[in-house]
């Protein structure tokens, strides 16, 4: 299948600079996908994170690995941005195995182990060049989203 780029991943996320942490969708099918962020040093975190010896924070990490999950859910239920978003409600067996520093391309494989109409678990491995950087596995709920303007 074709790639996504950074105009579809945001039809299916709602996150927004400087929160979207997936630059492109390289591959996927109706359980897997490959998708990465480029790591650049004007981002605001490498300013403190830290200083002299830039390192992507490994909360930030984990986010670009659960948006690229949250994408694959996406293909999989047919889901663009919408009334639908996918929520995290939990992370297992989460590893950090490599320092990600600016320059590197943070590359995240995602496979969905289990989906019910509301819910789905995912395992998903960051590299950089070749190497694991991080691994988890995410739990996911599907819900509406809230709406300020709408009163709920």
């Amino acid at each position: 299948m074709a790639e996504i780029d950074i105009f579809g991943i945001m039809k299916m996320l709602k996150h927004r600079y400087p929160f979207l942490m997936v630059d492109r969708i390289t591959e996927y099918d109706g359980t897997h996908v490959t998708g990465y962020k480029n790591v650049t040093y004007n981002e605001p975190h490498f300013q403190g994170h830290f200083p002299g010896d830039p390192t992507m924070p490994g909360v930030l990490i984990v986010e670009s690995m659960g948006q690229v999950t949250s994408v694959l859910l996406g293909i999989k239920l047919g889901m663009e941005q919408g009334d639908k978003i996918a929520f995290l409600t939990g992370m297992d067996k989460v590893r950090f195995r490599k320092p990600v520093r600016p320059g590197d391309k943070l590359v995240t494989k995602a496979e969905l182990t289990h989906v019910r109409s509301n819910s789905a678990k995912a395992k998903a491995v960051a590299y950089v060049d070749g190497e694991v950087a991080a691994e988890a596995e995410f739990m996911t709920v599907i819900a509406d989203t809230l709406s300020r303007e709408s009163g709920k």
